[in-house]
């Protein structure tokens, strides 16, 4: 989310290839030089794309070209995440010898703030274009996002609080792991505040956090009683019987 008090990043950490096959990656990870920029990218899709994506913008750190740690922009950081994408997918969809029928495909937000510009967020598609997230749609999703989206878009727009914003994606997550096995704890939580360039804390919610807890019981028990107060219909179980 990118709101007017700063910026919000959350990922789960599940990754699903069917029942048997399922385990845990970080899918939050972070560029930064304190006092200077921070850059987050949130991955989703194909895990060896995406970790190849991220393995390769971390190693060209380390030289004179164009990397996360020199770009000028967030503008300039999405395009050499989308640059990247299409890179390792060109590169995998290329020489696999077995590709038929595998999506090599990932999605990736990427966000933060250098200093000079404000904070910024970006959904880089699996063809390396990208969109921005704005005033009028201060958020994006990516991965299994259907289940979790509603209340999202009740409760969220660009004034929203960092702590409200937190809340809300909390419950998004709660509803999502309710309805989809592809989706599970731990979560990976990182509110910044804006113009900080405050050292980046994440912060790691397991099945044993209180407050994700609490929240996700007092939401489903209030949903209930919201329900049982909603009227019935007056045309359902009366004697009247038009079709």
């Amino acid at each position: 989310m990118r709101l007017k008090a700063g910026l919000l990043f959350a990922s789960d950490s599940r990754t699903n290839a069917g029942v048997d096959h399922i385990a845990t990656f970080r899918k939050m990870h972070l560029f930064e030089l304190p006092g200077q920029r921070l850059i987050v990218l949130l991955s989703a899709g194909n895990l060896a794309t995406t970790q190849s994506v991220v393995s390769l913008l971390r190693q060209r750190l380390d030289f004179d070209a164009v990397n996360l740690h020199n770009v000028s922009t967030l503008y300039d950081a999405a395009t050499l995440v989308g640059n990247t994408v299409k890179e390792v997918v060109a590169r995998d969809a290329g020489t696999a010898t077995q590709s038929q029928g595998v999506d090599f495909g990932a999605n990736f937000l990427v966000g933060g703030q250098i200093r000079g510009e404000g904070p910024r967020l970006f959904h880089i598609y699996p063809q390396g274009n990208f969109i921005e997230a704005g005033i009028d749609t201060p958020y994006f999703q990516i991965g299994e996002s259907k289940y979790g989206k509603p209340i999202i878009d009740r409760v969220v727009d660009h004034d929203t609080s960092l702590a409200e914003a937190a809340k809300c994606t909390l419950i998004s997550f709660d509803s999502t792991i309710r309805s989809n096995l592809s989706v599970g704890l731990p979560i990976d939580m990182l509110m910044y505040e804006r113009d900080s360039f405050t050292r980046a804390a994440p912060h790691r919610i397991d099945a044993d956090d209180p407050y994700f807890n609490k929240l996700r019981k007092e939401w489903g028990s209030g949903l209930r009683r919201v329900f049982g107060k909603l009227p019935d219909a007056d045309w359902f179980g009366g004697t009247d019987q038009r079709s």
